[in-house]
């Protein structure tokens, strides 16, 4: 085996809570379900595939997930029909948003047809789900009409910055920007709107291109969203001293806009929200989330599935539950939610509150300091 390659748990077993799977809650009942933080599961992020065509310094550096990195084969990854199946039985548990992510999930072949199966799924109430997905856009031009009309509904393009020497250094694969806006201008022409662009904000790599890139996207209909360099995964090799706090980004906004807070009426919104106005009358909204100073875990409602149908609880766990091979193994649909039920309400995972603190233990809910999960593992 290659010392490149990051374990993340075995997946040969269903091992919620180390060894053995929690039993479901008497209570239970779709729709009414929350952890032990009174939290209800309304969110669920599905990774496609653990690939991704950009070597992001602060999620895929090149230094690990080089040429010798092994990659996921493909009979361990989640068939389209596997995934739909659990988005369906996620949905009677009162999940309202799937969002698709990677890696980078326009890899994942034939992706179209997994977002039209999934658009078919109704939420609890009856209404369509509110689908989504997250690329890095370098394939969002030619993909993005088959994936409209194919049913998804929106789009969040990553994006660190506008000029191609900075940009080019963050995904470190001599990627130009302009394709990526493109992508976002076909995006925006066919309809999956509203758009967001979130710049991960990285001290001494991308700090200068704060201004530029809300100077670019007012006007535009297109939400720009900045977010804290976070502690993701055990390969970044991430430093506090890194980080641009979300009040400094403030500060160099307010020296040109005029900033006017946008008060949310979203359970588990992550970002802080603002109206930015131009001296010459431009007006657009920006959001900042502030994942590593200004935690969010008290209405955190995400679940995330992995490429492989490992379920994560929180962003910086480090071990997660195996739904895979209850798929495979002939569980009915009832005692899989009867797991996914039991799994959820025993969650009590708040990473960002306890670092915040000076303790953040790698996963709460798991409670041993393995190394976390990678977030082009399970998405961001």
């Amino acid at each position: 085996m290659s010392d490149k390659f990051i374990p993340i748990k075995p997946v040969n077993a269903f091992t919620p809570l180390r060894h053995k799977a929690p039993s479901a809650p008497l209570n239970f009942a779709p729709g009414l379900l929350v952890d032990q933080l009174n939290r209800p599961l309304r969110d669920l992020r599905i990774s496609v595939t653990d690939r991704c065509n950009f070597r992001c310094t602060y999620c895929m550096p090149k230094e690990v997930f080089d040429t010798n990195y092994q990659y996921l084969p493909h009979s361990h990854l989640l068939s389209f029909e596997e995934i739909t199946r659990l988005a369906k039985l996620f949905a009677r548990q009162g999940v309202q948003k799937i969002r698709i992510t990677g890696g980078e999930p326009l890899l994942r072949k034939n992706i179209e047809f997994l977002i039209e199966q999934l658009s078919k799924i109704k939420t609890l109430d009856g209404k369509d789900l509110d689908l989504t997905l997250t690329t890095n856009g370098s394939l969002l031009a030619r993909k993005a009409r088959a994936l409209k009309d194919a049913g998804l509904n929106r789009v969040t393009v990553s994006l660190d910055g506008l000029d191609d020497t900075v940009f080019k250094k963050m995904n470190d694969v001599d990627f130009p920007v302009s394709q990526v806006l493109e992508g976002i201008e076909k995006a925006v022409e066919v309809g999956l709107a509203p758009i967001k662009v979130n710049m991960v904000v990285k001290r001494g790599v991308n700090l200068s291109e704060i201004g530029p890139m809300t100077a670019y996207f007012l006007d535009s209909g297109v939400t720009l969203r900045f977010i804290e360099y976070m502690d993701v995964g055990a390969t970044n090799g991430w430093k506090m001293d890194e980080v641009v706090p979300s009040d400094e980004i403030l500060q160099i906004l307010s020296a040109n806009y005029q900033l006017e807070m946008i008060e949310s009426g979203v359970s588990g919104e992550t970002a802080t929200r603002f109206k930015v106005r131009s001296v010459n009358a431009k007006e657009g909204e920006i959001g900042l989330i502030s994942s590593v100073t200004k935690a969010f875990c008290s209405s955190c409602n995400r679940a995330r599935l992995s490429t492989e149908g490992q379920l994560y609880l929180c962003l910086f766990a480090s071990s997660g539950f195996d739904l895979r091979t209850l798929l495979r193994s002939g569980e009915t649909d009832s005692q899989i939610e009867e797991h996914i039920a039991a799994i959820w309400s025993t969650r009590e995972d708040q990473y960002s509150i306890l670092r915040g603190e000076g303790g953040a233990p790698h996963s709460t809910t798991h409670g041993n300091a393995a190394k976390k999960v990678e977030m082009s593992y399970i998405g961001g």
